[in-house]
């Protein structure tokens, strides 16, 4: 939202951006339905643990069960990562030790205590995945915003999808949370947006969001090599816990402060954004500031659809 393009209830006022009691609250409950849609695959894998393992008379006929074999790993303590750097004996030795050390001596409670040692390690990975949650929702909402905004307007997109690293035909239901990019023509340019880009000509920073005068590029392309395809690059944080806020913005701020910097010893100055769940008064008077003095391009509250619409609209038409 640009301070001079402010068009909502309290125009030309830092207070637009600051997100209310109400916006905190129902963001925090889109979080944890968020949550719950994430471990939701984690429980049913436990269920299925169970429901097989209960075919088991003793922990040592678990150890002739090959279709929960991979589970039984997960229960010994070995995470997908350690699993790669293990021989076969060694996987076989931290099954026998689960079974001899921890099922044995459960008893009839054998299979109770595989499940509960399945979940702590699966827990770790789902906690992995609870740290990125915010940032995860935040993409899905602001690239949501720009699809549709393309959509109404009739224009022709493409997705670049994470698992296969191809281009397909926007025309095509996906999954948002399964793209990397979005790519678009019009009479007059050809546009791509990234997601999660590491920019080489940033420090080999991470930026959430940079768009670019290319279309369909590959992402390993020399391209981004080159200062003048960059149009804009922005900081998006889902965080929605007040107090985290502040935190973030420093973060952001930092990391389009070295944005800046890194573009004008190259004399390209691209365009600059800021968007995030939590804003608070103090931060507010920040982000104001610098859209006043055209330090930041442009911000919005990702809670405020208005505002949301707007800084895609901007984004788009650059």
């Amino acid at each position: 939202m640009k301070a001079d393009n402010f068009t909502n209830k309290q125009k030309g006022d830092y207070k637009s951006l600051v997100t209310t009691y109400t916006e905190t609250r129902a963001g925090f409950v889109d979080l944890a339905l968020e949550k719950n849609r994430i471990a939701t695959p984690f429980v049913e894998q436990a269920r299925s643990l169970k429901l097989d393992a209960s075919k088991a008379k003793s922990p040592d006929d678990l150890l002739r069960m090959p279709k929960i074999r991979s589970a039984m790993l997960k229960a010994a303590g070995l995470s997908d990562k350690a699993e790669t750097h293990l021989e076969e004996s060694d996987k076989e030795l931290a099954i026998q030790n689960l079974v001899d050390k921890f099922l044995k001596p459960a008893g009839t409670g054998f299979v109770e205590e595989l499940v509960y040692r399945f979940l702590l390690t699966k827990g770790d990975t789902l906690g992995g995945s609870m740290r990125n949650i915010g940032g995860a929702w935040a993409k899905r909402k602001f690239a949501s915003v720009i699809v549709a905004r393309l959509r109404n307007a009739g224009v022709k997109i493409e997705f670049l999808l994470n698992s296969s690293k191809q281009w397909v035909d926007g025309e095509q239901e996906v999954n948002i949370e399964t793209i990397k990019g979005i790519s678009w023509k019009t009479v007059n340019k050809q546009r791509t947006i990234l997601f999660d880009m590491t920019v080489d000509l940033v420090d080999k920073k991470n930026i959430d969001v940079c768009l670019f005068s290319l279309c369909n590029v590959d992402r390993d392309s020399k391209a981004f090599q080159n200062a003048a395809n960059y149009i804009a690059l922005g900081e998006l944080k889902g965080g929605i816990d007040p107090a985290g806020a502040d935190e973030h913005w420093k973060t952001g701020n930092s990391a389009l402060s070295r944005i800046r910097k890194a573009f004008a010893s190259r004399t390209i100055k691209p365009k600059t954004f800021f968007v995030a769940a939590a804003i608070e008064e103090a931060m507010a008077k920040e982000i104001w500031g610098q859209l006043q003095d055209k330090t930041l391009s442009s911000a919005a509250n990702l809670n405020k659809r208005e505002q949301l619409d707007k800084l895609c609209d901007w984004l788009i038409n650059l």
